[in-house]
């Protein structure tokens, strides 16, 4: 059996040993360190070799990332693991089973719900909205890791996926568009995914973008026929 392995710079392997991915996590599986080389296994082309794909195939990565950011922000374990640098490059997809995969965990914040509600830090109940950044750069993001790490309610994944990967603002390698470029004529008629797109990354309403990624959620879904 051949083994192959992609190696990268991380000095903080305890997110893949902690979520590991035969638990159902989404992050490349683990495989051992050496000093400040972390090996995980190979899982497949990067998510950006998937931007000109067909529109179904590219629905269904974008109702993926969705799902991971859901997964990512509510989960039975009561961590919430917060994505700090969203790329094209971060993600990869398997060739067999077209499943997207995180292959840099090395910029993920965890916070345990649990220990904020115990310890009641300032405004620890108050939802807590992202800021969108239109700034001139690839791949930005606007946070701050004392509010993520006091907050139950967040919605910075979403915001995180839906900025630099899925919505118009999304730019990359000189690209933009996002994953969701060219939609078919009766999907860019109706407005809708537009709509739900730019509230998720921009929200005019307040607390618009929690509400917006689950209908995004659902609408891609329904898209690329993964109705549960």
């Amino acid at each position: 059996m051949q083994l192959l392995l992609t190696l990268a710079f991380n000095p903080e392997p305890l997110d893949l040993q902690s979520f590991p991915s035969d638990e159902g996590w989404p992050f490349a599986k683990y495989l051992g360190a050496c000093g400040r080389m972390v090996a995980v296994n190979y899982v497949g082309e990067e998510l950006w070799s998937y931007f000109n794909s067909p529109w179904e195939k590219r629905v269904d990565l974008a109702w993926q990332l969705m799902e991971i950011a859901e997964q990512l922000t509510n989960n039975d374990f009561e961590f919430a693991l917060y994505l700090l640098d969203v790329s094209f490059d971060n993600f990869a997809v398997g060739p067999r089973d077209g499943k997207v995969i995180i292959v840099d965990a090395e910029n993920v914040l965890v916070a345990d719900k649990r220990l904020i509600r115990q310890n009641k830090p300032e405004n620890w109940d108050v939802w807590y909205e992202s800021k969108f950044d239109d700034c001139d750069k690839e791949a930005c993001l606007s946070f701050s890791k004392e509010i993520l790490c006091a907050r139950v309610t967040v919605d910075h994944n979403y915001y995180a996926i839906c900025q630099n990967l899925l919505s118009r603002h999304a730019t990359w390698r000189g690209t933009s568009g996002g994953l969701l470029h060219d939609p078919p004529a009766e999907i860019a008629k109706d407005g809708r995914l537009e709509a739900l797109l730019d509230e998720c990354a921009n929200p005019k309403k307040r607390y618009g973008r929690f509400q917006a990624a689950k209908e995004l959620r659902e609408y891609l879904a329904q898209l690329s026929n993964n109705v549960r």
